[in-house]
């Protein structure tokens, strides 16, 4: 398997709030339990922040790769050959994307907690996907890692 030039790895954590919110989860499960007694009350808490600090870590956390002369971004894995342009989308133009602008045949990796995106076209004749919506907090290292990758399969 062929390195990449710019290897590129990044994790699309949860926000903070969200652990705050699966604590308060947990306290609501703790009161939900506490006429049944402390123990009880105590099992609700931790278990209660437990399942709801799970289902956060699950969704908050999708991976995209450059890697081996493909783009992994959650589920899909694209060889890098199959991709075209990538555009940079500053907020606003990241919001416009996934809103009123979005085709419904594309694949999106869309963290609403993310502003920034990084939009890339798939030149794959064979593929119906139009192009790749992918939220990143570092786009411009995303489409340098996207173009290296693709000069080094070349």
């Amino acid at each position: 398997m062929q390195l990449s030039a710019a290897p590129y790895e990044e994790r699309l954590t949860a926000p903070r709030s969200w652990w705050l919110i699966s604590f308060l989860v947990g306290v609501s499960m703790a009161l939900i339990l506490l006429p049944f007694g402390t123990l009880p009350m105590l099992g609700g808490l931790a278990g209660g922040t437990a399942a709801a600090a799970v289902v956060a870590s699950s969704y908050g956390s999708p991976r995209i790769r450059v890697v081996g002369g493909s783009l992994i971004a959650g589920e899909a894995k694209i060889p890098v050959t199959a991709l075209g342009e990538a555009e940079i989308l500053d907020p606003e133009e990241a919001r416009a994307w996934r809103t009123y602008k979005a085709d419904t045949r594309a694949f999106l990796l869309l963290r609403a907690y993310i502003p920034t995106a990084l939009k890339v076209e798939v030149t794959d004749p064979d593929d119906p996907t139009p192009y790749l919506y992918l939220s990143t907090r570092e786009p411009e290292r995303l489409a340098e890692a996207l173009e290296a990758a693709r000069g080094a399969a070349s």
